[in-house]
């Protein structure tokens, strides 16, 4: 097949998409209206909706080829469902419907469900969305949802993650930590368990990793790796995040037996030299763009912990799966705005075999098998109490990780994305088009 990808533009897609001969990327501009949003969101809303509508149909009219079907992932549901049924009339397409959640639920997080906004979006979302002539959805619950409240038969096709995502090699983490140690070992406030190591270009250790004659050791007494992606949204609650990681700071304290007025630097120092405790040091590192992130980040410069270092970053599309292939635990806030769908970063994070904490909601444990690839929480207590258990006896020594992580890998041979496509996607489309 060839495929024509219409979308906003905003970082690069990963090497494998760009330099692939049959997908042609189109990019569209980001349409800004901050001065009318001041004056009105409403109408900036409005006028927003007018001129997307407006440039998606001149794409997908008139800079791509025709193409058999049109697939649109939804949300955004305004005005992509009405622009690219209008496209599949004018060009004699088929019009398929990917559904990764409800948009009215999400607009529902700012306005509340309620609100004369959210109420034409639903009615927009459900009119257009039943007009097409098939559908895709991410899990059995939206699938029901869809059947019994939307009049929409959708078939599922779980997330799969793409072959790139995989366990790093002991290499590849030593080249990852060796790019951004500068990174890793940059407090972003006050100096913390991880800014005492030293980097630099042409060292052969990293904060984990140690080079001795072109062989790469994982070292001993090296911090613990969690890494969470967000969005910095509404749907995501980053505080709890942060609680978690400064109860896990002081539990770990108190179980052994220190006190506030303990020297921190020299108890840094003794641990770089490679003195090693029960519970280990954690290094969050969190990445994603979105609207909270400097909020948390201020938050974040104001702590002082003694076993715990948190940093936010944007990685390259290249390095993202190798630090989830290199990482100890993932940790997954999404909530979902419906309930009704599942977070693409556990689904990744499962494809490099990594175990996940995952904050609970009604269908996560569709991807998430309790204690045999990852765990649930619901508050920042549970979460800390799982960083204490899955931690104790860092590295060696922590048989429930252990645990889970063989749970991850089995579930990142078992799952596939080609075969997922082809049992679930390729049959729908083919039978649309035909």
């Amino acid at each position: 097949m060839e495929v024509d990808i219409v979308a906003n533009g905003g970082s690069d897609p990963h090497l494998s998409l760009r330099e692939n001969p049959s997908i042609h990327i189109h990019e569209m501009k980001t349409v800004q209206l901050t001065g009318i949003s001041k004056i009105s969101g409403a109408l900036a809303l409005l006028l927003k909706a007018v001129v997307q509508f407006i440039l998606l149909v001149w794409f997908l009219c008139f800079k791509i080829p025709r193409p058999d079907v049109f697939v649109v992932q939804n949300p955004p549901s305004v005005p992509t469902l009405a622009a690219v049924k209008l496209a599949s009339w004018l060009r004699g397409a088929k019009f398929i419907v990917d559904w990764h959640n409800f948009g009215y639920t999400l607009l529902g997080l700012s306005h509340g469900r309620s609100h004369i906004i959210v109420k034409i979006y639903f009615w927009f979302e459900k009119h257009f969305g039943r007009m097409a002539d098939g559908a895709f959805c991410v899990t059995k619950a939206m699938q029901h949802e869809l059947a019994q409240n939307w009049g929409i038969r959708a078939t599922v096709l779980y997330d799969q993650s793409p072959d790139f995502f995989h366990p790093a090699s002991l290499m590849e983490k030593h080249g990852l930590f060796s790019r951004l140690g500068n990174s890793i070992c940059s407090a972003m406030g006050n100096a913390d368990c991880i800014s005492v190591e030293e980097v630099g270009e042409h060292m052969n250790t990293t904060a984990f990793t140690s080079n001795i004659d072109g062989e790469v050791f994982l070292k001993p007494n090296r911090p613990a790796l969690v890494v969470s992606s967000t969005s910095w949204t509404p749907d995501e609650d980053f505080s709890i995040l942060l609680e978690a990681a400064l109860m896990y700071d002081r539990r770990v304290a108190a179980a052994l037996g220190e006190d506030d007025s303990m020297d921190e630097e020299q108890l840094w120092i003794d641990i770089k030299n490679g003195k090693q405790f029960v519970y280990p040091r954690l290094l969050f590192i969190i990445t994603g763009k979105g609207p909270d992130r400097k909020k948390y980040e201020d938050q974040i410069k104001r702590l002082k912990l003694r076993r715990v270092a948190l940093r936010t970053m944007w990685l390259a599309s290249e390095d993202y799966p190798l630090l989830l292939g290199s990482a100890d635990l993932g940790v997954s806030l999404h909530t979902s705005s419906s309930g009704l769908d599942l977070p693409m970063k556990v689904v990744d994070m499962f494809g490099c075999g990594l175990p996940v904490c995952a904050a609970s909601f009604s269908c996560i444990e569709e991807l998430v098998k309790v204690n045999k690839n990852g765990l649930l929480f619901s508050t920042s207590s549970e979460l800390a109490d799982e960083l204490m258990m899955l931690f104790k006896g860092f590295p060696e020594e922590c048989n429930a990780l252990k645990s889970l992580k063989e749970g991850a890998m089995k579930s990142a041979s078992s799952s596939k994305w080609s075969t997922e496509w082809e049992t679930n996607a390729l049959p729908l489309v083919n039978q649309v088009i035909g």
